[in-house]
């Protein structure tokens, strides 16, 4: 039985699309689990809302209401290290899932 190529060719393409849009998401959960391990020292994390003062980092829950929050924008500013938070070595997927993380924070 033969197949056609375009058939073939197209099956591979929708395959090939799919495994990469699936390895592309970010995940929130793992997000959570990354700023327990390097964020609560200085951020609140959570959902919920404590008094900061003008010399703390803000809470997630706070930056993720800003009006200009951008998950993309915030995972390639946790990729470059700042004199002001340690290097956290975070790969590009880590990045995705921390911003995932706290963009879940949003009300």
């Amino acid at each position: 039985m033969r197949h056609s190529s375009a058939g073939f060719l197209g099956a591979i393409a929708i395959t090939l699309t799919f495994q990469s849009n699936a390895g592309m998401a970010a995940d929130p959960l793992h997000g959570e689990e990354l700023a327990r391990r390097w964020c609560a020292s200085c951020h609140v994390i959570g959902a919920e809302e404590r008094p900061t003062r003008a010399d703390q980092p803000p809470s997630f829950a706070s930056i993720a209401r800003r009006p200009d929050f951008d998950a993309n924008h915030l995972a390639f500013f946790l990729l470059d290290p700042h004199p002001v938070m340690p290097n956290m070595g975070l790969t590009r997927a880590e990045a995705s899932d921390l911003a995932a993380y706290i963009a879940s924070l949003r009300k």
